[in-house]
């Protein structure tokens, strides 16, 4: 039987709820949220990192519908939340205790190359969407502010791109080696 699934070698004949308890098991100490107050199709990319590099949960806060083909399945195997756009306060109130880490490339942000992450408390990472960026209201729940250098002509990276590059960074400096 050939497999099907978008999975590693070592979970080829585990059925899905077994595989969701062992990752489940292995979890790092964060989360992700994801701004999507339009429909932004680039949460695939970022639910298929945070299995990639196993957050606890991804949070999408926004709008529900958004492309799942280019996760390739990856969401079946990771904890998805959303709260929608007019839950902000229950929002807040989920992440009360969280470290919120917001990702954008705004005046004050400090450099990721640098940033020393904590394991100590679970952390948040805060992605906007294309053009718009993170709404202010989520940027004022910021506990840090990082960037990520580039070094060419163009003045941002795309979301999807920008949250794999966060979650290895997070992960090559807090999560131990596998």
């Amino acid at each position: 039987m050939i497999e099907t699934r978008n999975i590693i070698d070592h979970y080829h004949y585990w059925k899905h709820d077994a595989i969701l308890a062992d990752l489940d098991s292995k979890r790092n100490n964060y989360s992700v949220l994801c701004s999507n107050l339009y429909n932004d199709f680039n949460i695939s990319t970022v639910v298929r990192n945070a299995n990639a590099f196993l957050a606890r949960e991804v949070i999408i806060f926004g709008s529900r519908k958004w492309d799942r083909r280019g996760a390739v399945g990856t969401h079946k195997y990771s904890r998805l939340r959303y709260f929608k756009e007019n839950e902000y306060d229950e929002l807040v109130r989920y992440i009360d205790s969280y470290t919120v880490v917001c990702v954008d490339n705004v005046e004050d942000a400090r450099t990721i190359s640098s940033f020393e992450w904590s394991n100590d408390m679970h952390t948040l990472l805060v992605f906007g969407q294309e053009q718009v960026g993170i709404p202010e209201k989520l940027l004022d729940l910021a506990d840090d502010v990082v960037y990520i250098p580039q070094y060419g002509s163009v003045r941002s990276l795309n979301v999807g791109t920008a949250s794999g590059i966060v979650m290895h960074d997070y992960c090559s400096k807090v999560c131990p080696v596998v």
